[in-house]
C-alpha cells in the first residue's frame, strides 16, 4: 500500500484528504507542523507529501527543501503565480490551490506517484542480491552499501541491463562513452578490475566474469 503523509494545520482539511485517500485505497499519515513532518519523514519515508505552506513553526516553503526524494503537492490558498513558480522551482513536483476539487487532487497523486514508480524503477536494477543506484552512483549487497565512480555505475549498469548476455568491450566503449569520456580502451579493463574488488569486498562473491575474447558478464 502507497502511503501518503498530509501535512496541515487544518484539521477540518486534514480529515477530509484522510478520508478521500483511505477511499483510493492509500495509507495515510499526519503531521500538523513542519517540525512534526520532518520527524515523521525521517522516522518512515512516504511515497509522496500533500503540503500545506502556512504551518506553525517551520513554514511550508522552510520545510520544501529539506525533503530529499519524495514527490510533493503543495496545496494552498496562496494563489499568486510568483508563489507557484516558487515553489515549483524548490522542487515541488505540482500545486494546488485552495480550495480543490477532491477527484482532481487524487488525480493528480495517482500521476505523481506514476512518475515515482517509474523513475525509480530506471534508476534502480537488481541482479540477485545486488542492487544498483544509478542517482546515488552507488550499489547494495545485504544491506551493505559501495560507492562507485561514474565510470564503474555506467559499465554496471550496461552488464546489468544484459545479464545474461556477454557485452563486448566495444560495445561498452560506445554505450557510455557521452557519459564517460575517462573510460578509454586501455583503462576499461582497470575499470572493471575496482569495480569488482569493490563488490567483492562486501560480498564475497565475484559479480562480474570476463567472456574470453567477447568481453564481460554479470555471473549468476
Amino acid at each position: 500500500m502507497q502511503n501518503i503523509l498530509v501535512i496541515d494545520d487544518d484539521i477540518y482539511i486534514g480529515d477530509m484528504l484522510e478520508e478521500a485517500l483511505h477511499k483510493e485505497g492509500y495509507g495515510v499519515s499526519r503531521a500538523y507542523s513542519g517540525t512534526e513532518a520532518l520527524m515523521a519523514v525521517g522516522q518512515k519515508k512516504p511515497d509522496l507529501i500533500l503540503l500545506d505552506l502556512m504551518l506553525p513553526g517551520l513554514s511550508g516553503e522552510e520545510l520544501l527543501p529539506q525533503i530529499k526524494g519524495i514527490p510533493v503537492i503543495v496545496v494552498s490558498a496562496k494563489a499568486d503565480v510568483a508563489d507557484k513558480v516558487g515553489l515549483l522551482m524548490a522542487g515541488a513536483c505540482d500545486y494546488v490551490t485552495k480550495p480543490f476539487n477532491i477527484a482532481e487532487l487524487i488525480a493528480r497523486i495517482a500521476v505523481q506517484l506514476r512518475l515515482a514508480q517509474s523513475n525509480e524503477s530506471a534508476e534502480k536494477l537488481c541482479f540477485g542480491e545486488l542492487v544498483l543506484h544509478c542517482d546515488t552512483l552507488t550499489a547494495e549487497v545485504g544491506g551493505e552499501e559501495v560507492r562507485l565512480t561514474r565510470t564503474e555505475c555506467a559499465i554496471l549498469k550496461l552488464l546489468m541491463q544484459n545479464p545474461n548476455t556477454p557485452v563486448g568491450r566495444t560495445t561498452i566503449l560506445d554505450r557510455i562513452s557521452m557519459d564517460t569520456p575517462d573510460c578509454t580502451e586501455r583503462s576499461l579493463k582497470q575499470h572493471i578490475s575496482n569495480m569488482r574488488k569493490k563488490l567483492e569486498s562486501v560480498s564475497g562473491h565475484d559479480y562480474i566474469e570476463a567472456v574470453y575474447g567477447i568481453g564481460f558478464k554479470m555471473r549468476g
